[in-house]
């Protein structure tokens, strides 16, 4: 694999609201926040753009209530944000996909030449999926590093439910079986980066 010069790295909704397990539920990786931490600090270090998306949801009852306190950035983030000579973004939104944030990723990515992307952060299965799909249909090639992602146990239609690590193989299976991404372990990422 190779991770191209200027591939943006885009960092979604690594935010406080996020650790509150009484509205989310359980949640799986561990790891993630780690194997965020060491693809940022790569980034900074061989000065790649780094794009940081924080959902505002407009919705007062959710952890990530803009102008909340689980609105914030977690603190390994907000202690990476701003240092570094690489270009940086920061992209609001309040819909699944970073591509209808504010200010344009789209421009922004394309006014730069960025051709190639990395999606890390929350969740796997919701914003970070959708994002990857329409980065594959806006013509981006996705790189998506599912251990620098995760998720949480999810009810759905019909009682049926799905845990944590079933939504992230069903994530994987989707997006690299459908050809929206490559997807990879965060290792696979730094050593080609």
């Amino acid at each position: 694999m190779e991770i191209e010069e200027n591939a943006a790295l885009i960092v979604v909704d690594v935010q406080k609201g996020f650790d509150d397990g009484g509205f989310w539920g359980r949640r799986d990786n561990p790891a993630a926040e780690g194997n965020m931490a060491l693809l940022i600090d790569r980034w900074r270090e061989t000065e790649r753009p780094v794009v940081f998306v924080r959902h505002d949801s407009w919705q007062e009852e959710s952890p990530l209530a803009a102008g909340g306190a689980g609105n914030a950035f977690k603190d390994f983030v907000e202690e990476r944000r701003g240092r570094g000579a690489g270009p940086e973004l920061l992209v609001t939104k309040t819909v699944n996909s970073a591509f209808y944030g504010e200010p344009d990723l789209d421009a922004w990515l394309r006014g730069a030449g960025v051709r190639q992307i990395v999606i890390v952060g929350i969740q796997t299965n919701m914003c970070n999926e959708t994002t990857a799909r329409m980065g594959g249909n806006l013509g981006y090639e996705v790189v998506f590093p599912l251990d620098a992602m995760h998720t949480f146990d999810l009810a759905g239609p019909f009682g049926w439910t799905a845990t944590a690590e079933e939504l992230t193989r069903a994530t994987a299976v989707s997006l690299h079986g459908g050809r929206f991404a490559r997807v990879v372990g965060t290792r696979d990422v730094l050593s080609a980066a």
